[in-house]
């Protein structure tokens, strides 16, 4: 009877240790737990990521330097996230995902707190490059933990539902940075956006459950590393990369200059007057699910191609000189951007026949690298040619790319079917 009685409570054991182990459904409060907390740091995270954008016009009039200068605070930004998330992506797989989400919120929460009291402009660049890595734990590992510890059948909504928080996050930094900083000042911005910050570090700390799923990677980091780098044999990834670069720069270069137009005649708004027009980004939360809802009735290529044409002709509209044109047009771009992001986001997933967390990461680089080219290479461009000239380009840029991609596949095509 003893015997039996073990046999019960060992299998009882077992059975409780099992159903611990499973992933996470959208019936479990761990999965809202989360959405919230990895929808609070992204929030977080692309709020400060594009905080500074709407305020050049007050940095170059403060500290007397050139838009390009002004620039570099985003475009350096980019520039340590770019090299945070090649890393990232390595350190996560051995020290466990919640380490670097944790360490990335607090560390990004507290250099917006340092940045305020620094009297050189090339110190704010300094910080602002440092804080563009730590900006890449979040980016980095969010995923990752989500896939592990959500079931498969629930991570696409759990995905939609961060993604969308991302769009959130980056309209709210652009929206209540120049509000802020036009009603009291850009330092008192970023110190209440700091504030945020440590607020969502506390919140995710305790709102994260441990991770039960992560495996910690044994494999050398020369075989990391010949898997990350596989993907460049791939023709399409290599488009798609391409693709995302393009994307981001017309999308940041049009964004960047925004201010400096409405600022000028014969508009002469004011920094919290233009920080409305940043409310059109939220067309970027609906984007995505609305290219996820189209794929069931198109394809992927048609999908992208339409979102690149949205976004080209609200280039088009923006181009005329009302107010209402101008809001318009905006939203229609931001709508168009977020339809073909999402896609090619898609398509990098499935044309990536293995190690597809390194091909998403290359995505990221060059998604992100998009933008450093976007704040800072289109200046010239500024100077030269002025608002027409930023708009022009940035419209045709991704017309073109589509262009170049489609005669690209068609002769790769022909020349398959020429194959013996």
């Amino acid at each position: 009877m003893l015997h039996f009685s073990l046999h019960i409570l060992l299998f009882f054991m077992n059975w409780v240790f099992v159903l611990s182990q499973q992933e996470y459904t959208i019936k479990d409060a761990e999965f809202w737990k989360i959405i919230i907390g990895l929808g609070m740091a992204s929030l977080f995270i692309f709020a400060t990521m594009y905080s500074l954008q709407p305020i050049l016009p007050v940095f170059t009039a403060e500290f007397q330097i050139p838009i390009s200068y002004a620039s570099l605070s985003v475009s350096l930004t980019t520039v340590g996230l770019i090299i945070g998330l090649v890393t990232i992506g390595f350190l996560s797989d051995r020290q466990g995902r919640l380490l670097f989400i944790h360490l990335s919120i607090i560390s990004s929460a507290l250099i917006l707190f340092i940045i305020p009291f620094m009297e050189s402009f090339a110190f704010i660049v300094f910080f602002r490059f440092l804080q563009g890595s730590t900006l890449s734990g979040v980016l980095g590992a969010a995923l990752a933990y989500m896939a592990e510890e959500i079931d498969q059948k629930h991570f696409g909504f759990a995905a939609t539902l961060y993604i969308s928080c991302n769009s959130l996050g980056g309209m709210i930094g652009r929206f209540f940075t120049g509000y802020l900083a036009e009603s009291f000042s850009w330092e008192v911005a970023l110190f209440i956006l700091g504030s945020f910050g440590a607020i969502t570090f506390i919140l995710v700390l305790f709102t994260l459950p441990k991770s039960k799923k992560f495996i910690q990677s044994s494999k050398p980091l020369l075989e990391d590393m010949k898997g990350f780098l596989v993907h460049f044999k791939n023709p399409l990834l290599l488009l798609m990369f391409g693709l995302g670069i393009v994307l981001q720069m017309a999308f940041t270069g049009m964004w960047t200059f925004l201010p400096f137009h409405l600022l000028e005649e014969p508009y002469n708004l004011s920094l919290q007057q233009i920080s409305y027009f940043y409310l059109a980004y939220s067309l970027g939360i609906v984007g995505a699910p609305i290219a996820g809802w189209l794929t069931v009735k198109f394809s992927l290529s048609q999908i992208r191609v339409a979102g690149v044409i949205i976004l080209s002709g609200g280039m088009f509209i923006v181009l005329g000189s009302s107010i209402i044109a101008i809001s318009i047009g905006l939203s229609v771009i931001c709508l168009g951007f977020f339809i073909s992001h999402s896609i090619t986001t898609t398509t990098v997933s499935q044309a990536a026949t293995h190690h597809k967390g390194s091909a998403s990461s290359l995505y990221l680089v060059a998604y992100y690298l998009g933008v450093s080219m976007g704040t800072t290479l289109l200046t010239p461009l500024w100077d030269t040619f002025g608002w027409n000239g930023i708009i022009l380009f940035t419209a045709f840029l991704p017309i073109v790319y589509v262009g170049i991609v489609k005669i690209t596949q068609a002769n790769q095509f022909h020349h398959y079917k020429k194959q013996p």
